[in-house]
């Protein structure tokens, strides 16, 4: 069994206190991308370079060795593996945890609500840390992989108050984290001002990720609001990009107080 995550995907003292969350950096880890010799070098450099998490998943699986990539991780490393989903077919209790997602930006009913009723005693007898998240495809220039199999629409890229009341409606529904997603492959990241007029919004921690390929663009969503960045395609093609998007997050860390 493995050890389970206790807390939340921030120490409890910095839940509410927005303008002191440490960043986070989640490498995100598609199976059908992922060989064994790419996840040892993903793994060394993410030790070296301070990872907090590894999401495992994606919109569309077609490996049938995530189970074995999820073991293989957690056999050798301490960071937190926590799934990202697609549909409740890859509940794996070797897991620390996963991201129960909603897609709020969607009007696709199981997407909504179906699937975690068919999952939800899975998940119970699992025993994986739940996160309640409100997910949220954004318009990234290209349609993606997460929206062709959702049937639904992205949000505007260009219409950050629509973002903002979308993410105030799953806040006040009792969804716990906002996740704003450009998808695998974006042409561009999620804007500035849609991150920033999301964190104006709510109070609730941020993911943000689709389209951040350079220290650049991952400065400029953590300075926006995000909390968690999630970077994972462009990784796929250069894993040393870890190295320089963990060497922005500790230069906005440096600047916290010390818990």
């Amino acid at each position: 069994m493995p050890n389970r995550l206790n807390h939340s995907l921030f120490p409890a003292s910095s839940t509410q206190d927005i303008a002191n969350r440490p960043k986070r950096l989640a490498v995100l880890l598609d199976p059908d991308h992922l060989t064994v010799a790419r996840c040892q070098e993903i793994l060394a450099l993410s030790h070296r370079h301070e990872v907090d998490f590894f999401f495992m998943g994606g919109s569309l699986i077609s490996n049938p060795d995530q189970a074995s990539f999820v073991g293989y991780i957690k056999q050798h490393s301490s960071i937190p593996v926590i799934l990202f989903p697609s549909s409740g077919l890859y509940i794996d209790a070797q897991a620390d945890g996963m991201l129960l997602l909603s897609l709020i930006s969607g009007r696709n009913p199981d997407l909504l609500i179906g699937q975690h009723v068919a999952a939800a005693p899975l998940l119970k007898s699992s025993g994986l840390s739940l996160y309640p998240t409100g997910y949220m495809l954004v318009d990234s220039g290209r349609q993606t992989t997460a929206s062709y199999m959702s049937g639904t629409t992205p949000l505007p890229h260009d219409k950050p108050s629509i973002a903002a009341c979308t993410a105030l409606a799953g806040q006040m529904l009792g969804l716990q984290y906002m996740y704003l997603d450009g998808g695998s492959g974006a042409m561009y990241p999620v804007s500035a001002a849609m991150i920033q007029a999301v964190r104006q919004a709510v109070s609730v921690p941020i993911l943000v990720g689709g389209g951040v390929n350079t220290p650049e663009k991952a400065e400029a969503a953590w300075k926006a609001g995000a909390d968690i960045l999630v970077v994972g395609n462009h990784i796929e093609k250069s894993p040393q990009f870890i190295s320089e998007v963990s060497e922005v997050k500790q230069r906005f860390n440096m600047v916290l107080p010390q818990e």
